[in-house]
């Protein structure tokens, strides 16, 4: 077996997460960042721990079950921790993990940019639809 060396070894790590490839993991995990919920619930999060009921709340329109399903694949992918407190009732906190932190500030800049940007979006289709 050949030695590589650790320039090679991280050209092969380069190769293998390649987002461009078809059976790259990567993929998955850009599918699952571009979800509206995931997009919504980290900058939410950024603030401090927050119970599901205040994320439902501060989130309009998502259900209790899209906000369950994204917390829970968050929390799988290591963005999001959730914290059990013993007491009557029990009492769950989600929070972002350092890694979560770390995606934080690409989301609201893609979140703000919409926000901002809107206008001109709208404008485009206008002009695109009235195209014959």
């Amino acid at each position: 077996m050949a030695t590589t060396t650790a320039a090679q070894r991280r050209d092969q790590a380069k190769r293998d997460y390649d987002a461009f490839l078809e059976q790259c993991p990567t993929r998955e995990l850009l599918s699952r960042l571009t979800d509206k919920w995931v997009a919504l619930v980290i900058p939410a999060l950024a603030d401090g721990p927050q119970r599901h009921g205040e994320l439902a709340g501060r989130i309009a329109g998502v259900s209790q079950k899209m906000l369950t399903q994204t917390l829970r694949t968050l929390e799988r992918d290591g963005l999001v921790a959730r914290t059990v407190t013993a007491s009557v009732p029990v009492r769950v906190d989600y929070e972002l993990t350092p890694l979560g932190h770390e995606l934080f500030p690409v989301l609201v800049g893609i979140k703000s940019w919409a926000e901002s940007h809107m206008d001109r979006v709208f404008e485009a289709r206008a002009q695109f639809d009235a195209r014959p």
